[in-house]
């Protein structure tokens, strides 16, 4: 790495911190005004909802990392151009080609760094969050339909009327079907708790079975139930997809594809997941015309607004096109990539504009 190089990370590292931390205080200062509505009910205090709030933070940083980056970087830049330090570099042979190279350099740190929120601490967290704020609360996880949650599994149909946060089931019927699709057995299970391997240890059951004899009834006190429904997949249901880890999405995903359901939300989620890191190599590259703007035609506070404008719709864009996408059933990917690809553009538009000036 180049004194430049190493010059230039310092200051937007330093410039980038500082967006972080002014963000996400205003974001955690939001959340807890949020959370005081539900305090007092059931065992939710002020503790829990600070605590709740702390958990919270690392899908804020996963979130807010373009744009802390495009703010960090211009104020970076255009720190340096008004002490004119950007234009004896310039004089002194230091091309776009190369600053843009420089940008690059220090921009995959970044995305490291959204990597590694993204997929290993943010989800962690979230569902942490989520899940301390419904046992306080004494709530269960909430699922779209009045019946509970439904989940086909090969030849069986399941139906858990509610799961606690732990991942506990709640009021579990198993319909048994032949190939076929005839009715082979109902079973009636008070309380399940996962025991690994793929297996629920369910509790109190009442096993009807039917043949060509007629039916009958036993009840059973312990039974291990085989399914390919883990805790993981449950605990999708806890946190909203845009907060998942690209494997958890994958898992959930494919579990869809072979029960024949919907997946067009996960799959979007999952791109956006694949292709959000990258967006900060985006912002980087979208703050770097501005240092080629002279200080006298705008100021720094000027840039900082237009470099905020500019991220919070990145933001806009990137909830949006997902949206639309849904509606109007845009290829995945497609949907993931336009925000980033968009600004791309107009940073390559941006910098050519100011080199021809």
């Amino acid at each position: 790495m180049t004194t430049i190089t190493r010059y230039f990370a310092r200051e937007i590292f330093k410039a980038t911190a500082f967006a972080f931390v002014a963000f996400l205080a205003l974001f955690a200062f939001f959340d807890l005004l949020n959370e005081l509505n539900d305090l007092g009910k059931g065992a939710y205090r002020l503790p829990q909802a600070f605590l709740f709030v702390a958990l919270s933070v690392p899908g804020h940083v996963y979130e807010l990392f373009p744009i802390a980056v495009l703010i960090g970087t211009l104020v970076a830049l255009s720190t340096l151009a008004a002490n004119s330090e950007y234009t004896v570099l310039r004089v002194s042979g230091f091309s776009p080609r190369q600053a843009a190279a420089t940008l690059a350099q220090i921009g995959i740190v970044f995305v490291a760094l959204t990597l590694l929120v993204g997929e290993l601490i943010a989800p962690q967290a979230e569902r942490a969050a989520q899940r301390l704020r419904l046992e306080r609360l004494g709530a269960s996880i909430a699922s779209d339909l009045r019946t509970g949650l439904w989940v086909k599994s090969d030849t069986q149909f399941v139906n858990v009327n509610e799961v606690l946060p732990d991942t506990t089931l709640k009021g579990v019927r198993i319909f048994q079907f032949d190939h076929d699709f005839r009715l082979l057995s109902i079973s009636l299970a008070d309380a399940g708790r996962y025991a690994g391997k793929n297996t629920w240890r369910l509790s109190d059951i009442v096993q009807t079975k039917f043949g060509d004899d007629g039916a009958s009834v036993q009840r059973i006190p312990t039974l291990d139930w085989v399914s390919e429904v883990t805790p993981d997949m449950l605990s999708v249901l806890l946190v909203v997809p845009e907060k998942l880890s690209a494997w958890g999405l994958y898992q959930y995903e494919q579990h869809l594809v072979a029960n024949k359901q919907r997946t067009d939300l996960y799959e979007i989620a999952l791109w956006k997941k694949l292709v959000y890191p990258f967006a900060a190599l985006v912002m980087m590259a979208l703050a770097l015309p501005f240092a080629y703007v002279h200080t006298r035609t705008g100021g720094v506070g000027v840039k900082l607004f237009s470099g905020l404008m500019l991220g919070v719709l990145f933001h806009f864009l990137n909830n949006l096109f997902s949206h639309v996408a849904m509606l109007e059933h845009w290829p995945p990917f497609a949907a993931a990539a336009l925000p980033s690809a968009i600004f791309l553009l107009t940073a390559v538009s941006m910098m050519w504009w100011v080199e021809r000036r």
